[in-house]
């Protein structure tokens, strides 16, 4: 059995979506031109959530759309299982806008840089911003996140398991020991 210690709870993680909610609103001065970007499933749904938090700041409506990615992995070829798809929704022009990728976890950039590929198939953004709940480490890509909800240091042998209500039926951010993985 994996040991595994809870490090956000509910609380914790409304409490730092508030904050991420008020850090993009801050950061962009042209709310016009903001759009928030849900990369599937857990960022899509954390996208939700944030959405719901700047358009109640602004008092006005930011276009909201989520992406499947699975199909921009350069790990494709290297995966033992096939991917599971889910629709993109971009309902909304990109260009000229500001689009805020929001992820559940950020750790090697791979998912990130894949995000980035799918968004430029939909239009250019002026900017593209990271928000993500979550910052473990172990970049094997020169991205930051311009909105982290906590950084957790973690080693290999760890896995961070962010759950949400609407998928997992809890709300809570996990480290989880992985057995038998080596450090």
């Amino acid at each position: 059995m994996d040991a595994e210690k809870v490090v956000l709870d509910r609380d914790d993680i409304r409490r730092t979506l508030v904050r991420i909610a008020h850090e993009i609103v801050e950061k962009n001065a042209e709310p016009e031109r903001l759009a928030l970007v849900g990369i599937h499933r857990r960022g899509a749904v954390l996208a939700q959530r944030v959405h719901r938090l700047v358009e109640e700041l602004l008092d006005r409506e930011v276009p909201l759309g989520d992406l499947d990615i699975s199909f921009y992995r350069d790990d494709l070829a290297h995966r033992s299982e096939q991917p599971v798809v889910h629709a993109s929704h971009v309902g909304f022009p990109l260009d000229g806008m500001t689009v805020v990728l929001i992820d559940d976890v950020l750790y090697t950039g791979r998912t990130v840089r894949a995000a980035i590929d799918a968004i430029f198939d939909y239009g250019r953004p002026a900017r593209i911003q990271l928000a993500v709940l979550a910052d473990r480490g172990h970049r094997e890509l020169p991205l930051r996140p311009d909105y982290v909800g906590k950084n957790l240091p973690t080693s290999r042998r760890e896995r961070v398991s962010v759950r949400v209500e609407e998928l997992d039926g809890t709300d809570e951010v996990a480290i989880v020991e992985m057995e038998g993985v080596p450090a």
